[in-house]
């Protein structure tokens, strides 16, 4: 953990007894690479923090909310999008010891959860699972989108109602060759 990154915090302040909890409300600038392919937080894009870290006996719950926007592009129409969000954050931060002693027990999920090292947490992990398990794989510009026209590839919803367009003849000699020849074994 590099204690020089924004996202680190401190937990010195917060009591170790179970309950005690310590307000953490920040801006962040977005790292690079907060997205899927279509989607995804523009990177030194503000990521508004409002979240709660509480002592539990297992280590420290990570509990809020992050506001952010995504840009990308719809996946039917490739309109751009730009959409302001907030997404829930829900995690556990293991204390060392504790992860190990899970991890023995054959606790698969333990692995996937931060640790605190040296009285810090990396909120970074944490802010990027909720954001990115989060956006759509195919998002869209609006629920009722339509796409774009086979034919033209104009949007649908900005041709007039019946646009369509005929589909064309497929001739090929190598095709009309297979084809004579099919009958002629019929």
């Amino acid at each position: 953990m590099d204690l020089r990154s924004p996202f680190v915090v401190s937990l010195h302040d917060l009591p170790r007894s179970d309950g005690s909890f310590m307000p953490v409300r920040e801006t962040f600038a977005a790292p690079p690479d907060l997205g899927i392919e279509l989607m995804a937080v523009p990177t030194g894009s503000e990521l508004d923090v409002d979240l709660n870290l509480t002592s539990v006996s297992e280590g420290v719950y990570i509990g809020g909310q992050v506001h952010f926007t995504v840009e990308g592009q719809c996946s039917r129409c490739l309109r751009d999008i730009h959409e302001e969000r907030t997404q829930e954050v829900s995690d556990l931060a293991y204390y060392p010891q504790r992860r190990a002693e899970l991890i023995a027990e054959g606790d698969e999920d333990a692995e996937e959860h931060p640790v605190i090292e040296d009285d810090h947490v990396d909120l970074e992990p944490v802010l990027r699972d909720a954001i990115v398990l989060n956006l759509p794989f195919q998002p869209l510009c609006s629920p009722t989108c339509q796409g774009l026209c086979a034919g033209c590839g104009e949007r649908l919803e900005d041709l007039p109602e019946g646009h369509h367009h005929e589909a064309p003849t497929l001739h090929s000699d190598a095709l009309d060759a297979l084809e004579a020849q099919l009958r002629a074994q019929e």
